[in-house]
């Protein structure tokens, strides 16, 4: 069995795999991101001295050349990947080719819809840690609000900007009173991605609410940084809704209605997560009956569920027909065996031509 892992959970993400794998009897190989590197290597220190044998767990640092031939050697029968949509495409179809059993996840952009009769200080305390918890950088994270009528995007943005404006941006080794909400993005090229996009979003005509931009931090002046950022009056036809940014931006999309914010968040591409927010239980259930998404909240920021169910999307947020850990975890890292048996208590004397049934 292969994984190969994104850098912004270096832990965890290998975690939903290779437990689950060793457990069902395999042998893993993991080829974890060059960004984070030393997570890795901590694990299989950790089970070596736990008194796992040589070889069961191994892992390969290597670039995106030699990572190819995971897809490709007949030793490795199956592939978990957790990237990018493309890259996840790509190696489900080379896999697939090869014969292997792949499970593929990729990029997100999950949406959040809020109704006007939601708790809008529950609701903003929501979406600020949904959306600028690890400074954007998750796939479960909440760049998209989709507010039900202009009332409740005013009122969401006028608790919005304050609560952004004293986000505590910083080193991540501070704790107790000085611990910071927000760190820096993974790299100096994510930063200039992340501030593109920004960009991007100004030149197509959203409304650049907070911006971001230029921001930094006393005593790191080569720090990652990127500040919280908020646009209003975000379209389907925008980039930054179209796109994962994987950064500290959150856009709020205006709807007349709820029947154009199910439409709205239904129309895009991928299906990692969405929510919804309200007090209306009839909005809530029509609302978990008809998201296209793989895993829903009722107010809820980050619909992630406890590690004996099972984590995935749907549409091209995921290539494969299992998802991760849990229940298909196990499906996927085993193999089904049907033993058909007889213990008569004597030799069959009639000759049976038909097929077997229950009956």
């Amino acid at each position: 069995m292969a994984g190969i892992t994104p850098f912004n959970f270096p832990a965890m993400v290998p975690m939903w795999m290779f437990p689950v794998a060793l457990a069902c009897g395999n042998t893993f190989v993991l080829k974890p991101p060059a960004l984070v590197p030393s997570a890795s290597l901590r694990m299989a220190q950790l089970l070596q001295e736990a008194g796992l044998p040589d070889g069961v767990f191994n892992v390969v640092h290597c670039g995106n050349e030699a990572a190819s031939l995971l897809t490709s050697d007949p030793r490795v029968q199956a592939v978990s990947f957790v990237g990018s949509s493309a890259v996840a495409e790509h190696i489900y179809t080379t896999a697939s080719a090869h014969g292997k059993r792949v499970q593929a996840f990729g990029a997100a952009k999950n949406h959040a819809i809020v109704m006007p009769d939601a708790d809008l200080d529950a609701t903003v305390n929501a979406i600020m840690g949904g959306a600028f918890g690890s400074a954007g950088e998750r796939c479960m994270a909440l760049p998209v609000v989709v507010a039900v009528g202009d009332e409740t995007a005013d009122r969401l943005i006028e608790r919005l900007k304050p609560l952004i404006a004293a986000l505590r941006i910083g080193p991540g080794e501070l704790r107790g009173k000085d611990e910071n909400e927000m760190g820096p993005v993974v790299s100096r090229a994510h930063q200039q991605k992340v501030l593109g996009y920004i960009d991007k979003g100004v030149s197509e005509g959203a409304t650049l609410v907070m911006d971001g931009r230029n921001y930094s931090v006393a005593g790191y002046p080569e720090g990652f940084y990127v500040g919280g950022t908020l646009f209003d009056n975000v379209t389907p036809e925008m980039t930054i809704w179209r796109e994962e940014i994987f950064g500290p931006v959150l856009g709020i999309v205006r709807v007349p209605d709820y029947a154009t914010a199910i439409s709205t968040v239904n129309s895009h591409e991928f299906g990692n997560g969405s929510v919804i927010f309200t007090t209306n239980g009839h909005y809530a259930r029509e609302f978990a009956q008809s998201v296209e998404a793989g895993m829903v909240g009722i107010n809820i920021p980050v619909p992630v569920p406890m590690a004996f169910h099972s984590f995935g999307g749907w549409k091209r947020s995921v290539f494969g027909a299992l998802n991760v850990h849990g229940p298909d975890g196990v499906r996927f890292y085993t193999r089904m065996k049907t033993v058909t048996s007889r213990w008569p208590n004597g030799q069959q004397i009639v000759s049976e031509f038909s097929m077997p049934t229950l009956g």
